[in-house]
């Protein structure tokens, strides 16, 4: 009987994907750890609208991003494959990056477009600007961008204000470039950004889209990476000084209140039960900035390492009437974003090598994931190191460790950038699900279990390495000055000039 019942509720969605294609909203928070939202156990935080998302759909336990810094992962996101075989590597892309995401990639707003859909990124982008902005959204799929096209702290903003009525950002953030821009589209519309209007002015935009998309019934695909919670923070008059937690939880607190408004905007057209909305993060948290720089929870260090810390992230799936409300401990990645949406939009695959797969059972039936492996890449991969850590079924392997000057600051002295890169032979082996904190290898003598375990996942990693073919690296194509993006190109002196 609950066979029938299950095959009925399947039957009942496809007819319904084929009759009206479902919207899908992606939000993707920065530097938000495993244990900064309230759904997930941090005691402090106000997240009411997240909460609501994973009470009410589907909270991961075992999900991961690609790499441990933003460039990266952003990239894999959109695209479905590791960083490596886009370029996007070693570290990030800067204001002058002369490259950027290759055109010749598939993004998923690239995916959707042959099916009609409406597409719109707000936010951060920080995959490329370049000569002319030729790797901005809207080179890459978008119709409509609004945001800053890299992260927000790279540029100085000393001067700047981060919380009403007039605190000053905290730090210095980049000196030596030009103050951050507000793009619309490929236009600079303000220089520097106001930091108090900018997450209205998100919401504003991101809200035009929907209910124009509606109104026209043309399905959409919003994509909404947030600047909060990554440093420098900041956050308007609607969540400034309203958290319990200091700056970090106003950041956090702002981003909640537009994904609220956004929510409202999806029940108000009428959307909200034929709309797919997923939230994760790009990386872990920057443990550095101490108590402004968020929560891994129970894992092991943060940002900038390939400990569990560094890439395991918070991620909810929400479609009311669809997935039922429920915690699933299957391992699934922001890889897998990319064929699930296609697949549930009916749209066609890019004819490249994928790592991605497609979830759909995951989410609607709460079932086996197709995700067998994770493959853990540092922030400066190279086919002579190759991977640093390899997840298989429960069991992580690593191969090298090394700590990060992002996960600085705390106790656990193989977090900071002192511990330095030490290789390991045999590799370390943690079962997840009895020390997700990867604070006890297992031992291997008298383990003929764990020894052909090790010999198991070795075959994985050689089969995997033996299918990698790097792409040339944009960030090695170095920086230009010139291409900093500046309102008035024909000022001097720059980057001072450049204001508007």
């Amino acid at each position: 009987m609950d066979y029938i019942c299950l095959l009925f509720l399947n039957i009942c969605l496809i007819c319904t994907c084929a009759a009206s294609p479902p919207n899908f909203v992606l939000f993707f928070a920065d530097d938000l750890g495993f244990g900064d939202l309230g759904c997930y156990g941090h005691p402090t935080s106000l997240t009411p609208n997240l909460d609501r998302l994973a009470a009410g759909g589907l909270r991961f336990t075992d999900f991961y991003c690609t790499s441990p810094v933003c460039s990266p992962s952003r990239a894999s996101l959109l695209t479905g494959r590791y960083q490596t075989r886009s370029g996007i590597y070693p570290g990030v892309l800067y204001p002058g990056s002369v490259g950027g995401l290759p055109l010749n990639e598939t993004t998923i707003a690239e995916v959707l477009k042959p099916q009609g859909y409406a597409t719109a990124a707000v936010g951060k982008w920080h995959l490329g600007f370049g000569a002319n902005g030729m790797f901005l959204p809207t080179k890459q799929g978008f119709d409509q961008y609004l945001g800053i096209p890299y992260s927000h702290d790279m540029g100085p903003c000393w001067n700047l204000t981060c919380f009403p009525p007039d605190v000053k950002c905290f730090g210095l953030c980049d000196v030596g470039t030009v103050t951050v821009p507000l793009v619309h589209n490929d236009v600079i519309k303000q220089q520097p950004v106001n930091f108090l209007d900018l997450e209205k002015a998100y919401s504003d935009f991101a809200t035009d889209f929907i209910t124009t998309s509606a109104k026209k019934k043309q399905p959409f695909f919003l994509y909404y990476p947030s600047h909060h919670t990554h440093y420098p923070q900041y956050a308007g008059p609607g969540a400034a000084g309203k958290s319990l937690r200091g700056p970090f939880g106003d950041a956090l607190l702002e981003f909640d209140n537009t994904i609220g408004n956004l929510l409202t905007t999806l029940e108000k057209t009428g959307v909200i039960n034929n709309t797919l909305v997923f939230f994760t993060s790009d990386n872990g948290p920057e443990l550095m900035r101490m108590s402004r720089g968020g929560n891994a929870g129970p894992l092991k260090c943060g940002k900038g390492t390939t400990y569990e810390g560094g890439m395991r992230e918070p991620a909810i799936a929400y479609w009311p009437g669809t997935i039922r409300p429920g915690v699933t401990h299957e391992m699934a990645s922001t890889l897998d974003i990319l064929p699930t949406i296609a697949s549930l939009a009916g749209a066609k695959l890019p004819t490249v090598m994928l790592d991605g797969l497609d979830m759909t059972e995951v989410l609607f039936n709460q079932g086996k994931s197709k995700r067998e492996t994770m493959m853990f890449y540092p922030t400066d991969p190279s086919e002579m190191y190759g991977l640093f850590a390899l997840r298989l079924g429960k069991y992580k392997a690593h191969f090298y460790t090394r700590g990060a000057t992002h996960s600085g600051t705390t106790p656990d002295q193989d977090c900071p950038v002192f511990a330095v890169l030490k290789p390991h032979d045999p590799p370390l082996i943690f079962d997840l699900e009895a020390d997700p904190s990867e604070h006890y290898p297992l031992p291997l003598m008298g383990r003929p279990d764990l020894q052909a375990l090790v010999e198991q996942i070795k075959t994985v990693k050689e089969q995997f390495e033996a299918s990698m073919v790097f792409g040339e690296s944009q960030v090695f194509k170095g920086t230009d000055p010139n291409l900093e993006p500046c309102c008035n190109p024909q000022c001097s002196p720059k980057p001072r000039c450049c204001q508007c």
